[in-house]
């Protein structure tokens, strides 16, 4: 099966001359691309050489890939479109990417202009790293296209990337946290075993309370994977600053005693519904992969 090489296409409203310099200079193009932790450009010899630099990506704390880059070359046309050619590569072992080569290319229009890339590169471990590129590649799509709405925010509203990632991973953190907490209390004590407390509180709104409960299990668990859906999410948050007190409520109401023990339905629903509150300010206009074209036309 012949792989695809990754693309990846966003319009930006902003001079062509200041993408140009966001997006080539080492400094700014570090901080808005996800795929870099560090770039140093090495000092060339003679004017006519081709820009060659080094790169760094931090994976995870304790590891880092490191790697090389060339810039093939720059042209510009009559109409204004500049094109900046790619070669790229690792020695490192750890590294799934053997060496690749690839474009950016900058086309103006009245509004700014639209920034593309198109890339491809070979993989380690021959069927094996063939396999893995099978998950790899559209995670590095996703982080391609996700850098370059970044970069459109900074261009356009002056945002800087660091806030950008700042709100984004935070909001998937907590979105990431709010899925484990539905289906964990859907699966646990709804359905696998059917906790007395749950059985209380519905005992009186229905005379077979087990089945009650089950089907609420159910559907927390169907609300949990919601929170999975990559939009809508400052939708769910704001339901649950609504829904939160009306559960302390109930839980209270069915059993007063409830507070007096450790972990109480107060405490703990009033955590969540404080954490909804942030979730809910974090993820308003957070930078989204899909804002961009991932396929030509």
């Amino acid at each position: 099966m012949s792989r695809k090489p990754i693309y990846v296409e966003i319009d930006i409203q902003a001079p062509i001359e200041k993408a140009w310099d966001y997006t080539q200079n080492p400094h700014l193009h570090e901080q808005w691309d996800l795929r870099f932790t560090s770039i140093t450009y090495i000092p060339k010899k003679a004017p006519e050489e081709p820009q060659r630099f080094t790169y760094e990506t931090k994976v995870m704390p304790g590891l880092q890939v490191s790697g090389w880059g060339e810039s093939k070359g720059e042209h510009h046309k009559e109409n204004g479109t500049r094109t900046s050619s790619l070669h790229f590569g690792t020695p490192q072992k750890r590294s799934p990417i053997a060496e690749g080569k690839g474009y950016w290319q900058y086309i103006p229009h009245q509004q700014g202009l639209t920034f593309l890339t198109q890339y491809d590169y070979d993989t380690r471990y021959g069927k094996l790293g063939v396999f893995f590129d099978l998950f790899f590649r559209p995670l590095m799509g996703w982080a391609t296209a996700l850098s370059f709405d970044v970069l459109k925010r900074w261009l356009e509203k002056g945002e800087n990337p660091t806030s950008q990632y700042r709100r984004f991973f935070l909001t998937m953190l907590l979105c990431l946290f709010f899925c484990f907490v539905w289906f964990y209390h859907g699966l646990v004590p709804k359905i696998i075993h059917m906790h007395p407390q749950e059985l209380k509180m519905t005992a009186s709104l229905l005379n077979h309370a087990d089945q009650l409960v089950m089907w609420i299990g159910v559907a927390e668990i169907l609300f949990a994977f919601c929170w999975l859906y990559p939009r809508g999410k400052r939708w769910l948050f704001g339901m649950q600053i609504i829904v939160f007190p009306l559960l302390t409520i109930a839980a209270i109401v069915a059993d007063p005693t409830s507070v007096q023990a450790p972990f109480n339905p107060l405490t703990f629903n009033s955590a969540l519904w404080v954490l909804s509150i942030v979730g809910f300010s974090l993820s308003k206009d957070v930078p989204s992969a899909k804002s961009c074209k991932r396929k030509r036309g």
